[in-house]
């Protein structure tokens, strides 16, 4: 087993509180992503996971073994790290070999982990070149191998995709994420791309300022932010917000219309909706085009709604340009309510 537990870590340094008494648990075999800005305390965490910085307060256990006094190569982990880590002067094979031959394993079962995994990763055919003779995805590639090679317990990985282009990081997502499910091995992984994110995920921790915001699912997170930071920075594009007001018989006042919303004792709420469940019908906000974005199968457009920008997403089929009011009703069903005060969902 290799459930990992997370109680009460806190990370000082000197007078900069990093992290602020983290919980989180994560499940035996569960891909795992801490998910946030750059600044937010995600790669501390992980590095306090795997031994390379220490925790002011707090315990790390894994499986039934508490580890946060361990060395790193005590802890049973493999790390991939952004910058690949490949040694140049070594073929693929000997830097897939590297940390076995540093556990003294009998040479034919090296030849077996090596060739395991590098099948694993598609990468068998290059096992006798060196890394100045591969690509930066193949290059990636032998570092995932060699992580996996080892048979760890658990597998950190802080940022690996982020020096790829666009289209390998596209292909590397899909591929690593039948790998480590295959692999049964537990994941954490590190990045600031919510696409990224949501697509490799079973769970997503979003964090913010040090702390875990939220931590669900991402079909949860996206559809039920349990706060206003999380709405505002998953989505592409993110959420819509509008002050809303008490209004008559129950319903609230959002951008001069009247909704439907929470019994609530409260005069002023925010209203959030996401710009894919705005549909153009009548007696919606009142939207005036600003700027027209076509993409492809939908069209992404910013209007102003009341005097604040607000975008939403349509089927390029509907006909609209610069200048054009159009009427915007948004889904009953999804939208959402936040606290203005505390800017937690209602």
């Amino acid at each position: 087993m290799a459930e990992i537990k997370i109680k009460g870590i806190a990370k000082s340094f000197g007078a900069f509180r990093a992290l602020h008494s983290i919980d989180l648990e994560i499940a035996d075999q569960e891909f795992m992503v801490l998910l946030g800005a750059s600044g937010c305390g995600k790669t501390t965490l992980l590095r306090i996971i795997a031994g390379l910085e220490t925790p002011t307060e707090g315990e790390v256990w894994i499986g039934d073994r508490r580890v946060d006094h361990l060395q790193p190569r005590e802890r049973g982990i493999a790390m991939v790290f952004q910058n690949y880590a490949v040694f140049p002067h070594l073929t693929v094979f000997e830097n897939i070999a590297f940390g076995l031959r540093m556990k003294k394993l009998p040479q034919s079962e090296i030849d077996a982990r090596v060739k395991r995994t590098a099948e694993l990763m598609h990468i068998e055919q290059l096992l006798a070149r060196y890394s100045g003779q591969i690509s930066g995805g193949q290059r990636q590639r032998v570092a995932v191998a060699r992580a996996l090679a080892m048979e760890p317990d658990v597998i950190l990985m802080d940022e690996p995709l982020s020096n790829l282009d666009a289209l390998l990081r596209l292909e590397m997502r899909a591929e690593l994420k039948g790998v480590l499910a295959a692999s049964k091995t537990t994941t954490v992984y590190v990045t600031h791309d919510q696409v990224e994110a949501m697509s490799l995920a079973d769970r997503i921790a979003v964090m913010n300022g040090g702390r875990i915001v939220q931590a669900a699912t991402p079909v949860e997170i996206y559809r039920n932010p349990k706060a206003r930071f999380v709405g505002s920075f998953i989505g592409s594009p993110p959420m819509n917000f509008m002050p809303a007001k008490r209004g008559m018989n129950g319903s609230w006042k959002v951008g001069g219309i009247q909704l439907a919303g929470p019994a609530d004792n409260r005069q002023d709420l925010e209203f959030a909706i996401r710009p894919e469940d705005l549909l153009p019908a009548p007696g919606g906000f009142s939207a005036e085009v600003r700027v027209v974005e076509p993409l492809g199968a939908h069209t992404l457009i910013t209007a102003d709604v009341d005097g604040r920008p607000f975008r939403a997403v349509l089927d390029s089929d509907v006909t609209v340009a610069p200048g054009d009011t159009l009427s915007l009703v948004p889904k009953p069903d999804r939208i959402r309510w936040f606290d203005p005060e505390t800017s937690e969902a209602v």
